[in-house]
């Protein structure tokens, strides 16, 4: 009997590790050549297979790509080129700053055909040609498309496209969700996973050691070649934007074999993503009136005061000669 649950036990064991086998994927590992994680390599201003650039700071625990401080821009940047079809890109951050109630502005995370370009959009130029995901800080808009803030979006561009930072990008996103993920004190993740023309992200942000689904959609087109990088930007608002770690892996294709798609070599392209609305400025929308148009309208009450003051005046001042006059 004993002999027997042995050998029952042993062959349950073996189907069992064969099972496995089967289903581990040989093509899920991580791929250095496009991978930062510490210690960090290098010195000064130069670092193994990464560039940064502006206000970048490297140092044995982070790379801070902002400070909190104000009108900071930094990025840093993979040099190779990545060409893998299938990949999932997993990023350890940190958000924090003094800032209780007001901070900003955020950090992007890219893959894109450009690179080492500072600009506006949250610290990389703007219409760039790739893949943005936007983890904002600070909601700039107001209106009837606004949602709670911190804020992480998607963004897919040819090239043509315009990020509208006064209405946080609500017209050329393809998806997002809320996420807490400022001022924590334990570690903060975000996946970005692209497989078979389907982006998804997903969040480690409460502490909890498991990913959580912000948004998945189908119909994305990237191609080979972009680089993957990360740049953050602060305003008149500041916040310290840290890197830890950025891991890349390849993942295969969930296509049968003989049905797999070759490569994609067109723009970057989405399916589906906001509905393009006309860009109307605060003061069209609003019913009050901007600072310096009631700056204008105080000067110009106070200018015809004092000219109402200055007739009257005159006037008053007629009426009393005329009366003197009179007793004469």
């Amino acid at each position: 009997m004993a002999a027997f649950s042995w050998s029952a036990f042993i062959f349950a064991y073996l189907i069992n590790f064969v099972q496995v086998l089967g289903e581990w994927n040989t093509e899920d590992y991580l791929k250095r050549e496009h991978t930062l994680v510490k210690p960090y390599q290098g010195s000064g201003a130069s670092m193994p297979l990464w560039d940064f650039v502006g206000s970048t700071l490297v140092t044995n625990s982070y790379v801070r790509l902002t400070s909190d401080h104000q009108s900071r821009q930094g990025g840093i940047w993979n040099t190779q080129p990545c060409h893998i079809k299938n990949w999932e890109l997993h990023v350890q951050f940190k958000v924090h700053g003094s800032g209780k109630n007001l901070f900003g502005d955020g950090f992007a995370i890219w893959y894109t055909r450009d690179r080492n370009q500072l600009g506006p959009v949250f610290g990389n130029r703007d219409f760039y040609t790739g893949l943005a995901i936007f983890l904002d800080t600070y909601a700039n808009q107001n209106g009837p498309h606004n949602h709670e803030h911190p804020y992480i979006s998607a963004m897919v561009n040819n090239g043509s496209l315009h990020y509208d930072h006064d209405r946080d990008g609500t017209h050329t996103m393809v998806s997002g969700c809320e996420a807490k993920f400022r001022n924590k004190d334990y570690d903060t993740f975000v996946a970005i996973r692209y497989q078979d023309n389907e982006l998804k992200v997903s969040l480690d942000v409460d502490g909890k050691n498991a990913w959580k689904e912000c948004f998945s959609v189908h119909g994305v087109k990237l191609p080979l070649g972009y680089f993957f990088g990360a740049t953050a930007a602060t305003g008149e608002l500041a916040d310290n934007h840290d890197i830890i770690s950025m891991k890349v892996y390849q993942l295969d294709t969930n296509a049968p074999a003989k049905y797999e798609p070759a490569a994609y070599s067109g723009l970057p392209s989405a399916d589906s993503m906001e509905a393009p609305r006309e860009h109307i400025s605060d003061e069209k929308r609003g019913a009050g009136l901007s600072g310096w148009k009631l700056l204008a309208v105080i000067i110009l009450a106070i200018i015809g005061l004092g000219v109402c003051a200055i007739v009257g005046f005159i006037i008053f001042n007629k009426n009393q000669d005329y009366s003197r006059k009179r007793f004469y």
